[in-house]
């Protein structure tokens, strides 16, 4: 079954520590690639454009995703919808590939990222991330006729990664002797591991875990390769107005336990009992 959440039409709320109010958008978000100036906007001017656009995948389920009535849906995007109602704004969703996040920021082509960004000292260069709404490390997937459980057994294997990832980035300074093939996009990385290109596929254990649940004869056979990290939103450097505005507004979500709601209502249909609630989420933006 399709898991989807909906911006409601006329919705009204409000939450006074953040002087929140509710968001009016559509049923099925707009979606866009605007060009990019290179200058960010600040709160107060994306308040005043009346729409907020935020970049988000299109293809990693349960995440962020385009679902059967073509509307976008995931934990990500529950959390994107959330950020526009207590604005009171409407979200134009804008489809990104993992390794053009930083790239759109820097362009000024989205105001906010959440697209499962995991926090690293080279992307803190470069973008502003607040604090992080969730736990994550590397997961291996591969076949259950020839299963990878550790790390050893990577070495001398043609491994999947996709392109501008933690994973491509861990195997490339961890395990040169890897052979990685790498793609654009999670749907081509996904294929190519059932269509026999690639002896495993080294993502998100969030992500290896849900994919691997639902693809007969592969397994998550490492859930936790490398340190753990933590995934945030990011907006473009120097975007404090915004920055300070999410940090605030991940405390007062965390007061309601805003994210384990989003987990039960996106993961747990996929996950079911093989992942707690409490391994994934952060609540307030405190790990």
């Amino acid at each position: 079954m399709p898991i989807s959440r909906r911006t409601l039409l006329g919705a009204a709320l409000t939450a006074a520590p953040l002087g929140l109010a509710a968001c009016s958008g559509a049923s099925s978000p707009k979606t866009s690639t605007p060009t990019g100036s290179g200058s960010f906007r600040t709160l107060e001017q994306i308040r005043s454009s009346g729409r907020i656009r935020i970049g988000v995948f299109s293809d990693k389920a349960p995440f962020g995703y385009v679902d059967a009535d073509g509307g976008y849906a995931g934990y990500d995007v529950v959390y994107a919808e959330r950020i526009a109602e207590d604005l009171a704004l409407e979200v134009e969703y804008v489809p990104v590939e993992a390794a053009s996040r930083v790239e759109f920021l820097e362009t000024a082509k989205v105001d906010l990222i959440l697209a499962n960004f995991t926090v690293t000292e080279e992307r803190k260069a470069k973008v502003d991330f607040a604090n992080p709404y969730m736990k994550v490390s590397l997961g291996v997937v591969s076949p259950d006729a020839a299963p990878i459980t550790t790390a050893d057994e990577l070495a001398g294997r043609k491994v999947i990664v996709v392109k501008g990832t933690t994973a491509e980035t861990f195997l490339e300074k961890n395990h040169p002797e890897v052979e990685l093939t790498k793609y654009e996009q999670y749907t081509e990385a996904t294929s190519a591991l059932t269509d026999g290109r690639g002896d495993a596929w080294v993502t998100d254990n969030t992500e290896a875990l849900a994919w691997a649940l639902g693809a007969e004869g592969f397994s998550a056979g490492i859930t936790s390769l490398g340190d753990p990290d933590t995934i945030a939103g990011a907006v473009p450097k120097g975007n404090t107005t915004l920055l300070e505005w999410l940090n605030q507004h991940l405390v007062e979500l965390g007061k309601e336990q805003f994210f384990h709601a989003d987990f039960e209502q996106t993961l747990r249909p996929v996950y079911g009992d093989a992942v707690p609630a409490d391994e994934l989420v952060v609540e307030g933006g405190q790990v």
